[in-house]
């Protein structure tokens, strides 16, 4: 049965930055695959992606020796167990509050006795090219659990949160946990209150030896946030790339025609 390097080059304490996925097509998923990045995540909570769609990406992805992740709508126990059951090798929950909400995003990924996820699927064990009983025995080895911190009020208790067992990664979705962070009248944090914020979570996941992850808008960032200690880190999504892309080429040649707004995606 193939292994997750993801998964262990993070208990290796090595950075792993690739991409999300929001387009919802397995043609762009087949080529990004191909691009060296050690994972890709197909995002299913800000996205149209469905399920169908989402584990055809999974196994384009998976062929070509990626890592194919899915970022769950919320951490509920079935949507969990449908993306494994189609062949994701890891999940990302969003917006998790509580170390009861972490418990329950780690038992829905794990078979019993370490968890609640039921027995069943095929896709699955493909992904890994493993015979179904192998995965069965083996997949809680393998499978990535990620959970996001996306509010101010779990970082206040992150602690509590962080030293649930079982928890492969903590994510930082920003510009939630920066909406969070408000004023009564809408102000946003200034910079310097919200770089402490994230100091604050590197800090305790550090503290409860979980890697800490952030999504980031380009390289130079995220090897700077790797240097910080940030392991899971992600930058852009297929579709930024696209947009920059285009973007760069239409100021270049036809700059009286050229979107300046399509730079906000």
């Amino acid at each position: 049965m193939k292994t997750n390097p993801v998964k262990h080059a993070l208990k290796q304490g090595k950075p792993q930055i690739g991409t999300w996925l929001s387009l919802g097509s397995p043609i762009a998923a087949r080529f990004l695959s191909r691009s060296g990045l050690p994972w890709l995540t197909v995002d299913m909570e800000h996205s149209h992606v469905d399920l169908n769609t989402a584990a055809l990406m999974f196994g384009a992805i998976a062929d070509a020796g990626c890592v194919p992740l899915a970022r769950v709508a919320t951490g509920r126990h079935d949507l969990i167990k449908q993306v494994l059951d189609c062949g994701a090798m890891g999940i990302v929950a969003p917006m998790v509050m509580t170390p009861e909400e972490a418990r329950a995003v780690v038992a829905a990924a794990k078979y019993p006795p370490k968890g609640t996820r039921s027995v069943g699927g095929s896709l699955h064990a493909l992904n890994f090219e493993a015979p179904a009983d192998t995965y069965f025995r083996k997949a809680d080895d393998e499978i990535l659990v990620v959970i996001q911190t996306e509010h101010i009020l779990a970082v206040d208790i992150a602690d509590a949160i962080y030293s649930v067992p079982g928890i492969d990664a903590v994510f930082v979705g920003p510009n939630d946990l920066a909406a969070t962070m408000r004023s009564s009248d809408g102000t946003p944090p200034d910079a310097a209150t919200f770089e402490a914020t994230l100091a604050r979570i590197n800090e305790a996941c550090h503290r409860n030896n979980v890697p800490s992850g952030l999504h980031v808008q380009t390289a130079e960032q995220a090897l700077q946030r790797a240097k910080e200690g940030w392991q899971f880190i992600a930058v852009a999504s297929e579709l930024k790339f696209m947009l920059d892309g285009v973007a760069a080429l239409a100021a270049a040649v036809h700059p009286e025609l050229a979107k300046a707004d399509l730079a906000r995606y």
